[in-house]
């Protein structure tokens, strides 16, 4: 899928398709603000986890990489079991394709993660 499409197809998922085609050029807004959803829901919980592994000496970027992997199954399955309106799953350039995407979203989210709290608690 194109970058371009994913807005739209995160509406598309939520809502079906029909809806999505519906919306016309608003199913890009509304997939965007879904997807934004997500990804601070995710960074939050991450937020909350991190100082766990932080006293036991672990760096941000490793856990936030194994973090990322548990994302993309978690939400990979739960768009298989919700709708048959997604990507086929089985294909090498989507799995691939979303292994990276998550891979860039959580290393900066790592360092941002640890450079905040490292401010918070003076370290």
């Amino acid at each position: 899928m194109p970058l371009a499409g994913i807005p739209r197809n995160a509406t598309g998922l939520v809502f079906g398709k029909g809806v999505q085609e519906s919306l016309g050029l608003m199913a890009y807004f509304l997939g965007t603000a879904i997807h934004f959803s997500f990804v601070f829901a995710w960074g939050i919980a991450f937020a909350c986890i991190w100082p766990y592994f932080r006293r036991r000496g672990y760096e941000a970027t490793f856990v936030a990489l194994f973090y990322a992997v548990v994302i993309w199954i978690v939400m990979h399955a739960a768009i298989m079991v919700a709708t048959t309106d997604h990507p086929n799953y089985f294909d090498p350039m989507v799995v691939i394709g979303g292994f990276m995407s998550h891979f860039f979203y959580t290393v900066p989210l790592a360092l941002i993660v640890k450079r905040r709290l490292a401010a918070e608690t003076g370290s």
